[in-house]
């Protein structure tokens, strides 16, 4: 048997987010996992607090962000993808999945050395003094969501319909100039084809 006392799980365990599929209970045209989406959310992040610099006077570490994204659904290994309408059903369940992730993080930041957790705590483990960044990753995190609704109703697949309606309005209650910006300047171009991306160049 091999000496596994050196041995860290960690990134094997993140090489295990390809194997979760979000949307698990909705007929798909094309599934999605977190690995993907997580990586979606990275950039709209960076992007989103990229905005907020440069329109809005605002001192966002951008590349934080694009980490805090990157990481955001880590504790789904764990988890699992709990549906939306089961996660916020109720206060109770609310605060109790909360824990749970809570419990998942740091199980997960327990996988890694003790000299490597100090840099990984604060991306499993959501901090209150980073709730406004947590905001913005949230929000990214739901533009991801509209994005997928799109693109299955783009392929003829209105099994979105309910959701893409619920997420928009989610986007609206949170009133960040960031997020309407990325909504009018970058969001219709997801419904172009390859050839009018192209057409832009």
């Amino acid at each position: 048997m091999k000496d596994t006392e050196n041995i860290y799980p960690f990134f094997a365990l993140m090489a295990r987010m390809k194997y979760i599929e979000r949307w698990a209970l909705m007929r798909n045209s094309t599934k999605e996992n977190i690995s993907e989406h997580s990586l979606e959310v990275a950039m709209i992040a960076h992007g989103l607090g990229v905005i907020g610099n440069e329109r809005f006077g605002r001192e966002y570490d951008v590349n934080r962000l694009a980490l805090m994204g990157l990481y955001h659904d880590v504790t789904e290994i764990i988890t699992g993808d709990m549906p939306t309408p089961i996660k916020y059903y109720d206060e109770d369940i609310k605060n109790a999945y909360k824990r749970v992730e809570n419990i998942a993080g740091y199980t997960l930041l327990h996988k890694l050395p003790a000299n490597m957790q100090p840099y990984y705590e604060s991306i499993l483990v959501a901090k209150e003094e980073e709730k406004e960044y947590w905001k913005l990753v949230k929000a990214a995190d739901k533009m991801s969501a509209l994005i997928k609704c799109m693109e299955e109703e783009s392929a003829g697949n209105s099994e979105f319909q309910t959701a893409k309606e619920s997420i928009q309005g989610i986007l609206a209650q949170m009133d960040l100039p960031e997020v309407q910006v990325f909504m009018e300047e970058f969001l219709p171009a997801y419904s172009m084809t390859l050839d009018e991306l192209q057409n832009n160049w």
